[in-house]
């Protein structure tokens, strides 16, 4: 069961963490990346990202045990909303040293 519970949770970060870089991509905005800020990388990033996310799930047998795995799913997925909520990939950017595109004004 393990196995299920650890493998979803990956699976639901890199999904999570696809997202946004799919959608910005797509949208021909930048956003932190660590192979480059443009769009064009974001939505290659975030459609390996989400194919990756798929095969990490399948390995994860979650019809074996459907429950772990979609707890585990959640919470990966969870954690990398909060990550990207809080600005993580603005601060990874900073920290690897990489230039970050203008942050989207936030209301408050």
């Amino acid at each position: 069961m393990w196995h299920t519970i650890l493998l979803s949770a990956l699976a639901g970060v890199m999904g999570a963490n696809a997202v946004p870089h799919f959608v910005k991509g797509m949208v021909g905005e930048q956003f932190p990346n660590v192979w480059g800020n443009d769009s064009l990388r974001n939505a290659v990033a975030g459609t390996l990202g989400l194919a990756l996310a798929v095969v990490i799930g399948y390995w994860a047998d979650l019809p074996a045990h459907a429950l772990a795995g979609i707890g585990g799913a959640f919470a990966g997925a969870l954690s990398m909303a909060v990550f990207h909520g809080l600005g993580g990939a603005y601060r990874l950017n900073s920290a690897l040293g990489l230039a970050n595109p203008p942050r989207a004004a936030t209301a408050r």
